[in-house]
């Protein structure tokens, strides 16, 4: 099984934090967004993963580059780089890493995750996994026949056709008929919305004969922006609440964490008490502070603070009370 990663783009919902870090790789419960998305991709094949590519930017660099890799081979796969230099939409995207297009391929859009408690059936064609929603105008959407497959895909429709959302996960049997219809649009500059869509692939695969299903996920979980991914953070912790969330070389002094709360390496908690749902980076110092709710990454200094449902960056310095709280990088406050 190859997976096809889309993820070049930089995130500016969620700036100031995506300006110097892609947004897959923002921590949720302590590992990046696309990590927790290949690992559970990883528990609902029952096929060993093979080539996973993940398309970027070329500014992205060569630690993130590694760091991908490196997740890549986490799982048993082997990481391979592919960029997109124009945003030109998500078939535009899936085909930057054409060459992974062949035999059984699973593409997913690193800005989301979701739970799922399935194996996927790699004998059928092709499956979409969906989620209801309140509100579909934002999202391609796909409608289904009394035996629940799928007959049409719809592009953010501006009246109402399904509330069915496409959460942005697919599976397909034969990578290479998707790569056909994909450059097919291409070729022929056929867009929809301004852009080369993958559901008007699909449209055409169907048309042919392809047979798609809808997938169901138990929860979708999105990290579009602060108050979403802190959300997630918070659900992922209810998820591996039974794990060992807290590292060894934790040092606190007169302290009290109310679970689940994830506490990364070399972290000093003094006279503070944290949670729940609190997800700390390495080498972080928190001092006379009460957090609830919130992401703190590395190496940050919290001293006298009460927050909650925030994101603090890396290298960050913050003195203060605040119910609603997003400091990038390096920031200083007092």
């Amino acid at each position: 099984m190859n997976i096809i990663i889309p993820m070049a783009g930089r995130g500016t919902r969620l700036r100031p934090h995506t300006l110097t870090v892609p947004k897959p790789l923002m921590p949720i419960a302590g590992k990046p967004i696309v990590q927790r998305l290949v690992e559970d991709i990883a528990k609902v094949c029952d096929t060993s993963i093979g080539k996973i590519g993940f398309i970027i930017g070329r500014d992205f660099g060569k630690d993130v580059e590694e760091n991908l890799k490196q997740i890549a081979s986490s799982v048993g796969g082997e990481g391979h780089i592919f960029y997109q230099d124009e945003k030109l939409g998500t078939a535009h995207a899936i085909l930057c890493a054409q060459k992974l297009l062949a035999g059984n391929v699973i593409v997913a859009f690193a800005d989301t995750l979701f739970r799922a408690d399935f194996k996927m059936d790699a004998t059928k064609d092709g499956i979409i996994w969906v989620q209801q929603v309140d509100d579909p105008s934002a999202f391609g959407v796909i409608k289904v026949d009394e035996n629940q497959n799928i007959t049409d895909f719809v592009e953010k429709p501006d009246t109402f056709v399904s509330d069915l959302a496409i959460i942005g996960i697919y599976y397909f049997k034969d990578g290479e008929f998707l790569k056909k219809e994909m450059q097919y649009l291409i070729d022929n500059n056929i867009k929809d919305k301004g852009e080369f869509q993958l559901t008007n692939a699909l449209e055409n695969m169907k048309k042919k004969g392809a047979k798609f299903s809808p997938g169901q996920v138990s929860e979708w979980l999105d990290c579009g922006n602060k108050d979403a991914t802190v959300y997630t953070n918070k659900r992922y912790l209810e998820f591996i609440k039974d794990s060992d969330l807290e590292a060894k070389t934790v040092q606190k002094k007169n302290s009290v964490i109310i679970p689940p709360v994830f506490i990364g390496e070399n972290v000093v908690l003094e006279n503070s008490v944290i949670g729940p749902h609190v997800s700390i980076g390495e080498n972080t110092i928190i001092k006379s502070s009460v957090i609830q709710n919130s992401i703190i990454q590395t190496n940050t200094e919290i001293n006298n603070a009460n927050f909650k449902n925030s994101i603090l960056g890396n290298y960050v310095s913050f003195e203060g009370k605040s119910d609603d709280l997003s400091l990038g990088d390096y920031n200083s406050i007092q």
